[in-house]
């Protein structure tokens, strides 16, 4: 059967609408939840302190270093990396939300680092100039992006010969039942299907063993090699670990703030009875598992 030239010329832009409006989606999730994470800092920074400080030095992040920080939030890890780095080295902190950069902006300023810039950039598309940069860091960001071994081509090209990159994402389902559970829940009180957990722009999309060192070699990098790393989030009951999700965690907000009010409380009450298996004698810890991947172009 014969395609008229307009159907063809539809139907080759329909991916790019599609990625369009995921990305569109994404921005203003996130510039919701912005304010929420940057609030709850010092709970994330007791949380991912230890695995980001494994990511700056499997980076290779030191003294005078220029470091490129894509998808970097409100900025708690820009600010280690302006630490590490030092004054006579740089940080770049990009992010796709502006609500964010804005506020990674502001804290950088207020812990007196001069060594920080900032800008609103997609990670797939980094608008940087080439080998401009020492080291790449992406935390808890790439397992977002509709298309992540674009991003990672694009942290290649950012890097001198020789600079090396490290990303941080949640591993597979079993080791994160936390998140597991809570997305679960929310799409059975939303009225929707179960998701494929490698679906692309998901939480643990990138959790299948061995998935993103296949992503890494073909974005061109070498000496790939990947850690596990048990990362609990440890707070005095689940009542604060689901305060922190509520306000902060774009994906399960996504699902339960379009329900009303009501059919929301139920799914929340159901989330809170369910993670209150992981109570302990010493307060709620909440399995997490993380892969850090690094490698050198």
């Amino acid at each position: 059967m014969k395609v008229s030239s307009d159907r063809k010329n539809e139907a080759s832009l329909a991916p790019a609408t599609d990625e369009l409006a995921f990305k569109s989606g994404m921005r203003m999730q996130w510039d919701e939840a912005a304010p929420g994470w940057n609030a709850h800092a010092p709970k994330i920074r007791a949380w991912l302190g230890p695995a980001t400080d494994a990511m700056l030095s499997m980076a290779g992040v030191a003294q005078g270093s220029r470091v490129l920080d894509i998808a970097a939030g409100t900025g708690d890890q820009t600010l280690a990396i302006a630490e590490r780095v030092g004054p006579q080295g740089s940080v770049l902190a990009s992010d796709l939300s502006p609500a964010a950069v804005a506020l990674a902006e502001d804290n950088a300023q207020a812990a007196g680092f001069a060594n920080v810039r900032v800008q609103v950039a997609d990670g797939e598309d980094l608008q940087v100039e080439a080998a401009s940069f020492d080291a790449a860091v992406c935390r808890l960001g790439l397992m977002f992006f509709p298309d992540p071994l674009r991003g990672l081509q694009e942290m290649h090209r950012a890097l001198r010969p020789g600079g090396g990159a490290c990303t941080m994402v949640f591993s597979s389902p079993q080791k994160n039942p936390c998140l597991t559970i809570m997305m679960s829940t929310a799409l059975k009180h939303a009225g929707l299907p179960p998701r494929d957990p490698e679906s692309p722009g998901g939480l643990l999309s990138l959790g299948r063993p061995g998935r993103i060192d296949e992503l890494f070699k073909a974005a061109g990098f070498r000496d790939v090699a990947t850690t596990e790393m048990y990362a609990p989030f440890q707070l005095p009951s689940v009542e604060g670990y689901l305060d922190f999700i509520r306000t902060s965690a774009s994906p399960i907000q996504q699902i339960l703030g379009r329900l009303a009010k009501e059919a929301a409380d139920a799914a929340w009450r159901e989330i809170q009875e369910r993670l209150s298996a992981f109570a302990t004698p010493q307060g709620w810890v909440g399995p997490n598992e993380l892969l850090l991947t690094a490698g050198r172009r």
